[in-house]
């Protein structure tokens, strides 16, 4: 069965991996997290554990049933190249996406030193897309580290922007998402923040979606 998926830029999400840790100012509000604990409160199994890392090989083939291509957001519920996620597990989601070559899937870390690391170990399909999470100038290393893989497209999705990036460099980036941070605490975004880094995007020639507020 497909899961639907609320966010603007993809169609469905999987989560072949849940639970996540902090390891930025982005994620003080994580949305991924509180939704973890409503889903194990309604005795959804995949989160017997709430917002702990768990790996589940059982989900690992369900891209495979959805016939109907689509655009699909590997591990919205985590992060596919966080430290705790064996290497091998990580190499068998990549074989999934290969099969699965219909599908479109967009994979998104905040872990952009392990994902360098790896990237040379794994096969790069066309249809699979990488991004990095940038949510101020301090996490703009990522980007570099994003540059060095062999991905067919590469994109940033600045969000929650917490601050300005007047450093951002768009070099071998294929598409930017920008958006504020949402929920329960949600610290406020400068629509000059924005604007700035639309205007280099299209300076750029780089496709520019503007999620939310």
């Amino acid at each position: 069965m497909s899961v639907a998926s609320e966010i603007e830029w993809t169609d469905a999400t999987w989560n072949p991996v849940t639970g996540c840790t902090k390891v930025s100012p982005g994620c003080a509000n994580c949305y991924a997290e509180r939704l973890a604990k409503r889903l194990r409160a309604m005795g959804s199994p995949n989160y017997e554990r709430g917002f702990n890392l768990v790996c589940h090989p059982h989900s690992l083939e369900v891209p495979l049933s959805w016939r109907k291509p689509r655009n699909v957001f590997v591990n919205s519920m985590s992060d596919l190249f966080h430290e705790d996620v064996p290497t091998g597990f990580i190499e068998r989601v990549f074989a999934t996406m290969i099969q699965a070559d219909w599908h479109r899937f967009q994979v998104l870390t905040k872990r952009g030193d392990r994902l360098q690391h790896l990237a040379p170990q794994l096969v790069w399909p066309r249809n699979v897309w990488m991004g990095v999470s940038v949510e101020s100038e301090d996490c703009l290393w990522r980007v570099d580290r994003l540059r060095t893989v062999s991905a067919s497209v590469r994109f940033l999705s600045l969000e929650p922007l917490l601050g300005p990036l007047p450093s951002l460099d768009l070099a071998g980036i294929d598409w930017v998402i920008v958006g504020g941070e949402s929920g329960p605490g949600a610290r406020p975004m400068d629509g000059n923040w924005v604007l700035e880094i639309r205007d280099r995007c299209l300076s750029s020639g780089v496709p520019f979606f503007f999620k939310q507020w």
